[in-house]
């Protein structure tokens, strides 16, 4: 298995699916360093006092919100961690939706999730009914100590963890001075369209991302190698290790059985929503029924009267 950042299971119904969470992506960044030129060390960054000047020690540092210009809400640890979300090591699919309905603007961060041997069974076959169906499992997952919305889908043959923005986290487009696409003053002439067509047809080829490179990358790295080459010295700067919490999900023992009392409740669940509805349905139906009685009682009564008093 690959390193991962925690060991949990995927929550299918009544199945659990015992897994680990390991990042998709791969960043081989080069990382350049504040160096003094005048001794090469490293630049240091000190916690300094805004209206002082001196350096704060961590015993005397708190967060605090800025709600107004200069003045601070103060939070300590305590009151951080209760309003946490409750540390889980579960991704407990919700809904299953369209994969194509997500729109790609909400994707954020990839993972992998790998199977524990004792789960590869009941994983593959929530690999392959989501690859049938053509539908993402909805969920919410809590990495470290902040909750996350994601989506679980398939790609080759491995189960994506998709962390998702929330819409709140997208700007609105109405922001931005847009030509609108119904305005007349920006339709293009029918041979300005046939050329543009035209073009993006003549320049349309099969993807393959593979034959793409960080080309500022590669020729920053070539850059440095041939420093190296003539004997200028280079730090070696080993990436922080991740923190890799225990945990695991329970065992699968009997894979159909569960799938069949998770459908029967789901199918429970489904008819109690109708069953309410068209309750729901029958009493505004009496209620209407009992107001349009009143009213035609109310009309006759009315009538009568007036022939009376005539």
């Amino acid at each position: 298995m690959a390193r991962a950042i925690w060991k949990g299971s995927i929550a299918f119904g009544l199945v659990n699916i015992p897994v680990a969470l390991t990042s998709a992506e791969s960043r081989p960044d080069v990382q350049l360093h504040m160096v003094d030129s005048s001794n090469h060390a490293r630049i240091r960054y000190e916690r300094v006092n805004a209206d002082t000047g001196e350096e704060v020690p961590w015993d005397r540092m708190v967060k605090g919100y800025e709600h107004e210009d200069g003045k601070f809400i103060l939070l300590s640890p305590e009151e951080l961690e209760s309003v946490q979300p409750e540390l889980t090591k579960t991704i407990e699919i919700s809904e299953f939706v369209e994969l194509s309905e997500i729109d790609p603007i909400l994707f954020d961060k990839p993972y992998y999730l790998e199977p524990e041997k004792r789960g590869r069974k009941a994983y593959a076959l929530l690999r392959e009914a989501l690859r049938k169906s053509g539908k993402a499992g909805i969920s919410r997952v809590v990495i470290r100590t902040r909750e996350y919305l994601s989506a679980m889908f398939v790609r080759d043959d491995v189960l994506v963890l998709m962390l998702l923005r929330f819409p709140q986290e997208v700007k609105a487009i109405s922001t931005l001075e847009l030509p609108a696409s119904d305005d007349k003053q920006w339709h293009a002439a029918k041979k300005e369209m046939d050329l543009a067509l035209r073009l993006i047809d003549d320049m349309t080829e099969d993807w393959n991302p593979d034959d793409i490179h960080d080309e500022y990358r590669e020729s920053l790295m070539a850059f440095i190698e041939k420093k190296i080459s003539k004997g200028d010295s280079v730090s070696d700067v080993k990436d922080p290790e991740e923190d890799e919490d225990k945990g695991a999900g329970e065992n699968v023992v009997n894979l159909a059985a569960y799938l069949e009392e998770s459908v029967k409740k789901a199918g429970k669940t489904k008819s109690a929503a109708k069953s309410a509805a068209k309750s729901a349905k029958k009493k505004s139906t009496k209620k209407s029924t009992k107001k349009t009685t009143r009213k035609n009682a109310a009309k006759k009564s009315g009538k009568s009267k007036s022939k009376r008093s005539a």
